[in-house]
């Protein structure tokens, strides 16, 4: 099937009680037991499984071509719970503009506990490869990046991963299975922040894992899904099942409306640097044609003048939201340097966009009339 009707038929949920078109949702934390014991439905406990549970993960399995998906109560639990499934004087390597949550997650979580980590430029395959210990177990990557939008070639650095005997994940949150599938390339695992594109409006936070195949590091991870809970609601995972059903037309309308911002901005005068892996100027352009559909519905774009220009042309805005987050039908605006803290590496002239459903022409006026009239203050 095409994605588009991929992603409706498998977000539907058979009821065998009423026959509803839009499945049910199942709030119950337990199930009823036979009188031999046995559970007939094949549900124990809600922190074991849930059938709203249940059809979400085979969707998104379905969705980016693996064995199973797992979903989780945020996009860094299910980061975490990954990371789990490796072992303490095990090595992983991330990307130097990794999303901030990942290293802090390493740094703070994991490093006391036993894990190493080094950050590659992930876009440079000699910087990985010399990166590569005796003891790396996963290759982390995350493309495009955040907020930078730098694109890694998915297919050259799972290969690494593999003769090196490590795992390879690949952050695929803003892409999404719409627009690109890392397993197919050769990843192990994808990770989602279903939080954005997957539920789509701002309203429900979550995670989910999607698993190539069955092996060690899923049968690790699913165990600890169970033990630690941070599961996924039943009402979360019905909201994000709805999501699914129009995933593909948002994402795909969504990455139009960015390439014409993103062309707008590159030729103002205003602007510094303009970061869209859609661009022909942009220096994944060609690696991004060969593994993703379409470029995206992020950019970043770096304002002339400095930070207080740039916090000035967010200050100006009117359709735009200034919020931290993605994906949802919403356009968004941040300075994501003050969102990442003192210790971040973005520069401090970037502003961060996540592009919705309004029409391109008001975005694109509201954006000029903001690079027109803001100014340094």
């Amino acid at each position: 099937m095409h994605p588009e009707t991929l992603a409706i038929y498998q977000s539907r949920m058979a009821d065998a009680n009423a026959g509803a078109v839009v499945p049910p949702i199942y709030l119950t934390t337990t199930f009823e037991r036979e009188a031999d014991g046995s559970f007939p439905h094949g549900h124990i406990y809600g922190r074991a499984s849930n059938p709203n549970r249940d059809a979400l993960e085979a969707a998104l399995a379905t969705l980016e071509g693996g064995f199973a998906g797992l979903a989780f109560s945020s996009g860094q639990a299910a980061t975490m719970t990954l990371l789990l499934g490796l072992r303490p004087g095990d090595h992983v390597i991330i990307g130097e503009d990794a999303y901030h949550g990942t290293p802090a997650l390493l740094e703070e979580l994991f490093h006391p506990w036993g894990l190493t980590y080094t950050r590659a430029d992930m876009t440079n395959l000699d910087d990985v490869r010399i990166s590569i210990h005796e003891n790396t177990r996963l290759i982390w990557i995350e493309t495009p990046s955040n907020p930078l939008l730098k694109i890694a070639d998915i297919q050259a650095i799972a290969d690494l991963a593999h003769q090196a005997g490590a795992w390879c994940a690949c952050d695929n949150t803003w892409a999404t299975s719409v627009l690109q599938r890392p397993l197919d390339l050769g990843c192990d695992v994808v990770m989602h922040s279903t939080t954005k594109y997957i539920g789509g409006h701002s309203d429900v936070l979550s995670g989910a894992l999607v698993f190539r195949e069955d092996g060690e590091l899923y049968q690790r991870v699913r165990r600890f899904q169970t033990l630690g809970g941070a599961i996924a609601a039943p009402f979360d995972c019905w909201m994000l099942l709805r999501g699914l059903r129009t995933l593909t037309t948002r994402v795909r309308a969504q990455s139009a409306t960015a390439l014409q911002l993103a062309e707008f901005l590159d030729r103002h005068p205003a602007v510094e640097a303009v970061h869209y892996p859609g661009l022909e100027s942009h220096p994944g352009y060609a690696i991004a044609q060969q593994q993703m559909t379409m470029a995206g519905a992020m950019l970043s774009v770096q304002i002339k003048d400095g930070a207080e220009a740039a916090m000035a042309v967010a200050a100006h805005v009117r359709l735009f939201t200034r919020a931290t987050s993605l994906g949802g039908v919403e356009s968004l605006i941040e300075h994501r340097a003050s969102v990442e803290g003192p210790n971040t590496t973005t520069p401090q002239n970037l502003l961060r966009i996540s592009v919705g459903l309004e029409h391109a022409d008001d975005l694109i006026a509201d954006l000029e009339q903001a690079l027109l009239h803001a100014r340094p203050v």
